[in-house]
């Protein structure tokens, strides 16, 4: 089964091209890091509350905070969305917060936005929990070439309409290990033995996420 997984992952990338640099990732995240510190460097700017939005965002995030040079506290926060054939949609948290948000400015991190369902409930649950103000920052925007029911705050780079790995962004669990981000071709990501563990993701919308 080992190997499975080591020539599944490997084959995923023999035809994948890489669009983001391990170089340009960085640069999108001092980018995100420059816009936070501008916000918070001011004496009573407050005591923001850093949630980062796992498991996606876990790289983002860890190479994100030690480039923050204002006082925060931070936790972590674990949602999934179920499509239509499984919750109809349902949001369902995994881990809350577990620092009070009442009369808190959080700043969510998360590593990309693609549909914005997701985001969009999180940002509405904090500000219904109390929280004074909620601001998104993600490591990329995915132009998907619709609107969506969230827009990110500070954004690091915007990604093409493509199926991408890389820098804690995954297909069936492979690569968020890359530095750089790499694009998965559609054709690619069919259905591999064994079939009942790996089911396509779902990729309707060209889409890597729930966000």
């Amino acid at each position: 089964m080992q190997d499975f997984h080591v020539t599944r992952a490997q084959a995923l990338l023999q035809n994948a091209q890489e669009i983001v640099t391990p170089a340009q990732v960085q640069a999108a995240v001092g980018q995100v890091a420059a816009v936070l510190n501008e916000r918070f460097k001011t004496p009573g700017a407050g005591f923001p509350l850093v949630l980062g939005v796992m498991g996606g965002a876990v790289v983002f995030t860890g190479t994100l905070l030690p480039q923050l040079d204002f006082p925060l506290e931070f936790d972590y926060i674990h949602v999934s969305r179920y499509g239509d054939d499984d919750r109809g949609g349902q949001v369902v948290w995994k881990v809350i917060p577990r620092q009070n948000v009442a009369g808190r400015t959080i700043v969510v991190l998360d590593d990309i936005l693609d549909e914005g369902e997701t985001l969009a409930h999180v940002k509405q649950r904090l500000l219904d929990m109390g929280a004074a103000e909620v601001i998104i920052a993600v490591f990329a925007d995915k132009d998907i070439g619709r609107s969506k029911p969230i827009a990110a705050d500070i954004t690091g780079l915007t990604l093409p309409n493509a199926f991408v790995v890389g820098f804690g962004m995954d297909v069936y669990g492979y690569w968020r290990n890359l530095p750089g981000l790499w694009s998965i071709r559609l054709e690619d990501l069919k259905p591999a033995e064994p079939e009942t563990e790996y089911p396509i993701p779902d990729v309707k919308a060209s889409g890597n996420g729930v966000n």
